[in-house]
């Protein structure tokens, strides 16, 4: 194709939304046309682009030995319902009607449209194990869409679906799919890591993201430089100290602190560093109130919360 036969149209001004680097750039060089909040049109360079990750991902699934599908974007609410997720997935789900009043949802993600699919396809267990997957649009209803493609309401995602026999299947074939996404990602050239996850809204007993090293992320990750450990905040241990603690220096003794609401003015009330202090806060647990105690200086992680059995 000739140059004056494509479209490429470039901008010189950075556009006043575009927070992070490759958000400017992709709206600068004319990848990217902003349609409304979250809603982007891919131009014809930025859809070139757009195919040649999806052909690494596609080889590096197809290598793993997965069965490429595609499932509608529109799902119906029973199977929703079925899984309680229709009222559980809150606001991120969009929630549609057809003429008939039939209530809908344009796919988020897609375990209740392949559970069907499964329990009406699979008839023998010499078909297991199996794993699917597709390259397709998802929608989610974000409260503050951002970063351009990278928090979009609308976008397209690649997901698999894995079905097995046994606990040990499962586990081989979760490897394998591992070292798929590590390919992907090095073959991109991208710096990243798989870290330990907790498994959200999806459920499980085992979960990893990988995560993109960069100045412009969202999210922290605790890993170790001596091994290969790394997970997110919401996953990773916290070991207890190794030092021995400090003697009590005073005897211990009730004091009032009127009116001071927060630990920093406690804390200035009282002379004494946060660290130094610890704050108990109530949460619903599954026989009534329950009480957390943690350091002043910390803040509470709902996420490992939840999880206890005396909470969750």
């Amino acid at each position: 194709m000739r140059a004056t036969q494509f479209h490429l149209q470039t901008r010189k001004e950075t556009p006043a939304d575009a927070e992070i680097v490759s958000h400017k750039l992709m709206i600068r060089t004319g990848m990217l046309n902003r349609l409304g909040s979250g809603l982007y049109s891919w131009t014809p360079l930025g859809l070139r682009v757009l195919r040649k990750i999806e052909k690494i991902v596609r080889e590096e699934m197809d290598k793993a030995g997965c069965l490429e599908m595609l499932m509608p974007s529109i799902q119906p609410a029973g199977l929703w319902q079925e899984t309680g997720r229709w009222d559980k997935y809150g606001g991120l789900l969009l929630k549609i009607k057809d003429r008939a009043e039939r209530d809908f949802c344009f796919g988020p993600t897609h375990e209740e449209v392949i559970t069907d699919f499964a329990r009406k396809e699979i008839k023998s267990y010499k078909l297991l194990p199996i794993t699917f997957y597709q390259i397709q649009t998802k929608f989610r209803d974000e409260i503050r869409p951002r970063f351009g493609v990278m928090r979009a309401r609308e976008f397209l995602m690649k997901d698999a679906y894995s079905f097995h026999l046994s606990t040990d299947c499962l586990k081989n074939t979760y490897a394998i799919i591992h070292q798929a996404y590590c390919n992907i990602f090095e073959r991109i050239g991208l710096k990243y890591r798989p870290v330990e996850a907790d498994s959200g809204e999806i459920g499980g007993t085992g979960s990893h993201e990988f995560h993109v090293l960069a100045d412009s992320g969202e999210d922290a990750i605790a890993y170790s430089t001596e091994s290969d450990y790394a997970a997110n905040i919401e996953k990773c241990e916290v070991l207890p100290p190794t030092t021995e603690r400090q003697k009590p220096q005073e005897e211990l003794k009730t004091v009032d602190t009127p009116n001071k609401k927060s630990i920093a003015e406690v804390s200035e009330f009282l002379n004494i560093s946060p660290e130094k202090l610890v704050k108990t806060l109530l949460v619903e647990g599954v026989d009534g109130p329950f009480a957390l105690v943690i350091r002043g200086d910390h803040e509470l992680n709902e996420v490992k919360a939840s999880n206890l059995p005396q909470v969750s």
